[in-house]
């Protein structure tokens, strides 16, 4: 635990006054999972992502997508070298721990599909060749607003779906940007950040988290929720059964971070809106009234919390 909290101190002197996002890029880390980045341009997503894979001691890659960025510029491709006169694989920034998809909304639909098959599967297809990409990976994405932009490409459900967390990250406060001045006056914390988190530590961790127990009270409220999702009016498709195993995972790893051997229904309950709020797809008349956030808020507000003690096996 030393390490992750060297780690969470390094991003936080980067990216001052969001902990919370911090701390759910380390949950999405050991949770094996992925994260959705999404703010308004200059708050700091891209800097947060490329602070966040330099304190692990691994691979980083980077695509910046544009409309014209085609599929095997991010898994690969197979070319035909002149010299040898043979084809040969030149695998694409995909093989990577952390990947840094900047800007995903830019590129179109056909580029974007390029990674449904590493986020889920750990693996990519090149020509009839399959290449996998060893644990830990994690698929850091991010995007401005849709609707402030121009030439832009909504992700579709299913790439929604294989991101654990979307995170707004939001503005900081008036005495954030104070510090913030005052620290890159004379200098940048992110050239002194340094590799804390060995891959073989990460590998470890997501193991043990597979460990944390979760009671039946917990399940069942877990399942409550999702089951309030398909349920709900203004809901066109509720919580898929991906969405569910990541609410599972997600708080497992949360409970451990915190110190914990066992889920209780509160890390169910601070997860639910960063891994319900991408997902839900509302109805005509209720996209209309009201934005997923608010729906989810509606969820847990009607889905009882079961007693703390109940959690505990």
């Amino acid at each position: 635990m030393e390490n992750i909290n060297l780690a969470k101190d390094s991003l936080n002197r980067v990216i001052y006054g969001k902990e919370d996002v911090v701390d759910l890029m380390f949950i999405a880390l050991f949770a094996g999972g992925h994260v959705l980045l999404e703010s308004v341009p200059g708050t700091g997503k891209t800097k947060l992502a490329k602070s966040f894979a330099k304190v692990m001691d691994g691979k980083f890659s980077r695509v910046q997508f544009t409309p014209d960025v085609l599929p095997s510029d991010v898994t690969g491709i197979r070319f035909f070298n002149p010299k040898t006169q043979e084809f040969e694989l030149r695998v694409g920034p995909v093989v990577s721990n952390v990947l840094l998809a900047d800007e995903i909304n830019r590129a179109t639909p056909k580029t974007q599909s390029s990674l449904l098959e590493v986020m889920e599967e750990y693996q990519s297809t090149i020509d009839g060749e399959t290449i996998k990409v060893e644990a830990p990976f994690v698929v850091i994405a991010t995007q401005n607003p849709v609707e402030s932009n121009y030439g832009t490409f909504p992700l579709p459900e299913a790439q929604l779906d294989r991101f654990l967390f979307k995170v707004d990250i939001g503005y900081p406060s008036k005495e954030e940007e104070r510090q913030i001045l005052t620290t890159y006056r004379t200098r940048d914390p992110y050239k002194d950040i340094q590799p804390v988190l060995s891959l073989e530590e990460i590998r470890s961790i997501q193991q043990q988290i597979k460990d944390v127990t979760i009671s039946e009270v917990v399940y069942d409220y877990l399942l409550d929720l999702v089951h309030a999702s398909r349920d709900h009016e203004e809901v066109e498709l509720g919580i898929s059964p991906r969405g569910m195993l990541a609410l599972m995972r997600a708080s497992q790893a949360k409970a451990f971070l915190d110190g914990r051997e066992y889920v209780t229904p509160n890390d169910i309950k601070k997860l639910t809106p960063y891994v319900f709020g991408h997902r839900l797809i509302l109805t005509m008349e209720g996209a209309i009234k009201k934005t997923a956030n608010q729906i989810v808020s509606e969820i847990l507000e009607a889905v009882s919390v079961p007693v703390e003690e109940g959690a505990v096996n």
